[in-house]
């Protein structure tokens, strides 16, 4: 059996957003590594150019496209444009997120409560919605949201932001439930405490890292690339029956 063929992506298009560091840009890397024409979003153009041109260096296709999530009148541009580009779309990867607030869920504004909603949840809804049309055209469909172990049980801190990823898995469900006949495979991973700058807050804390050590079987913090090798497999042949999963990488958190 040829393994390598189980987990190629050679010809897929994937379109992943909150790419240009951290999880994102590791999940690029490793699809693009796997054959993948990949397209990397997040705000800023400049960076996006910068990591694309880090990807190309190493024979890898890849395209930096700017678009703030947050706002939904960028978003059908961001799939026009990746379209433009290469033809289709055959993988998603809604990993843009965002938490401006950590403390206690009253303390919460509605404006930093509809920041969350959207960046977290509305703009992954509305970019399936949006890539439906080439996604159902696709031989391999895959949607892989970015969730959290908050979206399992809620996170000290982190009210709104569990929410948000709770309701992001909820909304995995529904996609893959619909879009079954469509065959188009929606999953969700929700890692732990990966060492990237959006949770540098959490593991350059002594007390904090203290108490969540306490609670893991893997006793260290993981990696982008571990959560970018989960991905791999959600987004190709290996899981073709696996649509609706919600897979942590938590080392045992939530045991």
């Amino acid at each position: 059996m040829d393994l390598s063929s189980v987990f190629s992506l050679e010809g897929k298009v994937a379109l992943i957003t909150g790419a240009s560091k951290g999880i994102g840009f590791a999940i690029a890397e490793i699809f693009a590594a796997a054959g993948a024409k990949v397209v990397i979003s997040s705000r800023k153009q400049d960076a996006l150019d910068e990591m694309a041109k880090q990807l190309s260096s190493k024979g890898y296709e890849a395209t930096g496209i700017a678009c703030n999530v947050g706002n939904m009148a960028e978003l059908p541009i961001l799939v026009e444009k990746t379209v433009e580009k290469y033809g289709t779309i055959d993988i998603l990867v809604n990993n843009a997120a965002t938490n401006p607030v950590f403390g206690p869920v009253h303390e919460t504004s509605l404006e930093a409560f509809d920041k969350i909603m959207n960046v977290n949840v509305k703009a992954a809804f509305e970019l399936c919605r949006l890539c439906y049309p080439h996604l159902r055209k696709s031989s391999g469909a895959s949607v892989i949201n970015i969730s959290s172990i908050g979206g399992i049980s809620p996170e000290h801190g982190l009210g709104i932001y569990s929410v948000s990823k709770a309701a992001l898995i909820s909304l995995t469900k529904v996609f893959a439930k619909e879009w079954g006949d469509s065959k188009i495979r929606v999953n969700a991973i929700c890692p732990g405490l990966i060492q990237t700058k959006f949770s540098e807050a959490l593991w350059t804390n002594e007390k904090i890292m203290s108490m969540i050590m306490k609670q893991l079987a893997i006793k260290r913090a993981g990696t982008s690339e571990e959560i970018g090798a989960m991905a791999l497999f959600l987004a190709s042949a290996a899981s073709s029956y696996t649509t609706g999963g919600v897979f942590t990488a938590d080392g045992g958190f939530t045991i």
